[in-house]
């Protein structure tokens, strides 16, 4: 899911393949979508939710026809306190659905004639992004997630005002490297969103902030919003505390250095004010914000990479439900998460905002489920019944089959090494297609059926998986969820986990057990009064065989420690880690390589002396360990300099 932290995809399970027809909605009629059933239904679902989940407090708002249907506080905005949940005072974060306004806003400068979608962004820039095979960058590249960035995580989110730098700073030292060519590969990127509203504040002359308030709050009567940093005094008795799960105490009001992608903080009622002017053609009591022509390019001009799943619109993505055009935006910072989905034919809207992560991710499945559930209750969809051959099935399937590495990640440095654990697998298991990292909400397994040639659905949610197939090989997938802005592709074999993953761990267990027994041998030496029969050559070999496997486990536990404080804490991700990375990849490079290069002197000491066969079994057991942590190390990026990251 879109978000400035890493996305967690969460929607429902599959049930057992009883061989029935693929449910799309309920079997009975939709609901009529009133005030009345709506509160009823909203206040049947939520409180629950929140409850067994550990969510304090959270916000939905449901629009129609150009009015607020239903805005409703739920939980506490201050736990310690107490304090209920105000829709139309609460402030909270959307996260990256502060995206939107950022999209509006250059579509805005596009209609005055200022912005050209498909010209080369440097042409507004007063800085350059170098090109990528020669190729630039375009508004429709960033605003379709295909410029081909890499993902960054340094200085994205942080709580001490003193970090905060002007927008032009922050794109100068976070730009990131360009791993994909422009336009066809989509891969979520912060930056880029940043990118456009810097753009957006050089044509039009205004601080990004204060263009945002005085072209888009201000028509659309949001009061009760800001993107500006620190959240200005007005605002901070309104604003809803947040939490980690489990913790008691409050975290620190959270800022995103990327602005313009993320650091809106509003209420419910405004976001409901921002909804109905985009499902009226830009219009909201009398104050327009964009021409109609301007909404249906945003609205309707999709990239289509892999029909038939969701695609990117300018800006919004797609979240289609039940034959019905949906198009909206998922937000997480580290405590809030937020979803917003437009039903544009039927001129509805649906945004919720919650406080928390909960326990074990609930609000992602909260959020999925209030969604999918509204959906089935007030527009229900035809099921299905297609299905393709068993036969042809299993065979695509193993098709199917291997690892798939996803393409937003962080690929040009040391926050690489995560792919190692979070690659998917997808395999086959009696002749279906299996995904073991896509779970649903009963934490288990889906159940996937082939409905047309090389696309799956869920057969207890809305979930498909698409791939495209290439000169009779599947060399790209993804699924709805979150098919607009990532793909994933063949992993490389030499970052291929299946293989690399056991032997890494294999390896890495023989260097600790070399190092442990080392000194637990010296003991019993000592204590029978024996000694190692070596000559001088042989012993200092032996010693710096170990001294070696013992740097090795060194510089990995301290890249650990660092991408542990990373990612558990975005606060982390700012230059005052830069000391310990510097010396970590200086270090580490030193403890790879040279750990490496002393158990080779070892085997050689050992194969071209007269030593017993369990030496010379151990030499090549602790060379092949050395050696393959060090492959690990230079693939996944441990091995190289440099703290943008």
């Amino acid at each position: 899911m879109p978000s400035l932290a890493p996305p967690k995809p969460l929607t429902p399970a599959g049930l057992p393949d009883s061989g029935a027809r693929i449910p799309t909605k309920p079997t009975e009629g939709p609901h009529p979508l009133t005030k009345a059933d709506l509160e009823a239904w909203l206040d049947g679902f939520i409180p629950y939710a929140l409850k067994s989940g550990d969510i304090p407090g959270g916000v939905v708002v449901v629009v129609k026809d150009g009015a607020i249907l239903a805005e409703k506080g739920y939980g506490y905005s201050d736990g310690a306190a107490r304090k209920p949940v105000d829709p139309e005072r609460t402030l909270f974060r959307p996260g990256s659905i502060a995206k939107l306004f950022t999209w509006t806003a250059v579509m805005q400068q596009v209609e005055a004639g200022k912005l050209d979608l498909d010209k080369d962004v440097n042409d507004y820039l007063d800085f350059k992004i170098p090109p990528s095979d020669g190729k630039p960058i375009t508004l429709r590249n960033i605003m379709t997630h295909t410029p081909g960035f890499d993902d960054t995580a340094k200085n994205l989110m942080f709580n001490d005002p003193a970090r905060l730098v002007s927008l032009r700073d922050y794109l100068v030292h976070a730009m990131p490297k360009r791993i994909f060519p422009p336009g066809v590969t989509p891969a979520y990127s912060n930056y880029a969103t940043a990118l456009a509203g810097y753009i957006v504040q050089r044509v039009s002359g205004q601080p990004y902030d204060e263009y945002i308030e005085q072209h888009i709050f201000a028509p659309l009567g949001m009061k009760d919003s800001t993107f500006r940093q620190p959240l200005p005094e007005r605002f901070q008795p309104l604003m809803s505390k947040s939490y980690q799960p489990g913790a008691g105490e409050p975290s620190k009001y959270e800022l995103v250095g990327p602005a313009p992608a993320g650091s809106l903080a509003s209420t419910g009622a405004d976001m409901g004010r921002f909804m109905i002017a985009h499902l009226q053609n830009g219009e909201y009591q009398g104050k327009r914000i964009l021409q109609p022509a301007t909404v249906e390019m945003m609205h309707n001009t999709p990239l289509t990479l892999l029909p038939p799943l969701n695609r990117m619109e300018l800006g919004f993505f797609e979240t289609n439900v039940n034959e019905h055009e949906v198009i909206g935006h998922l937000g997480d910072t580290q405590d809030f998460h937020s979803s917003l989905h437009l039903f544009l034919k039927e001129g509805v809207g649906l945004y919720a905002s919650f406080n928390s992560t909960g326990t074990k991710g609930a609000v992602g499945k909260l959020r999925t489920a209030l969604f999918t559930d509204f959906a089935d209750r007030y527009f229900p969809g035809k099921p299905t019944n297609s299905r393709v051959d068993p036969k042809i099935a299993a065979e695509h399937a193993r098709m199917m089959a291997g690892t798939w590495t996803v393409s937003r990640g962080s690929q040009s440095h040391f926050l690489d090494v995560i792919e190692l654990l979070g690659q998917m697998h997808i395999g086959v298991d009696d002749g279906k297609l299996s995904v073991p990292l896509l779970t649903g909400l009963n934490s288990q397994p889906r159940k996937w059926v082939e409905v047309t040639p090389f696309v799956w659905h869920d057969l207890d949610s809305h979930e498909r998986i698409a791939a495209k197939v290439v000169n009779g090989k599947a060399v790209r997938m993804s699924f709805d969820l979150v098919a607009p802005f990532m793909v994933f592709d063949r992993t490389p074999w030499y970052k291929n986990s299946a293989w690399l993953k056991p032997l890494f761990f294999t390896s890495l267990g023989l260097l600790a057990l070399t190092v442990l027994l080392w000194p637990i041998r010296a003991i019993v030496r000592r204590r029978y009064g024996s000694s190692l029969a070596l000559d001088e050559h042989g012993l200092s070999a032996f010693r710096w065989s170990r001294i070696g496997a013992l740097a090795i486990i060194a510089a990995l536990a301290l890249w650990i420690v660092i991408i542990a404080l990373i990612t558990t804490n975005l606060d982390n991700a700012t230059s005052r880690l830069d000391p310990l990375i510097w010396f970590a990849e200086i270090a580490g490079t030193i403890c790879f390589i040279g750990g490496f290069a002393l158990t080779f002197w070892n085997l050689w000491v050992v194969w071209t002396g007269e030593r017993s066969w369990q030496a010379k079994f151990w030499s090549v057991v602790l060379v092949l360990s050395a050696f393959f942590v060090l492959w690990v190390a230079f693939a996944f990026k441990l091995i190289s300099f440099g703290v943008q990251y």
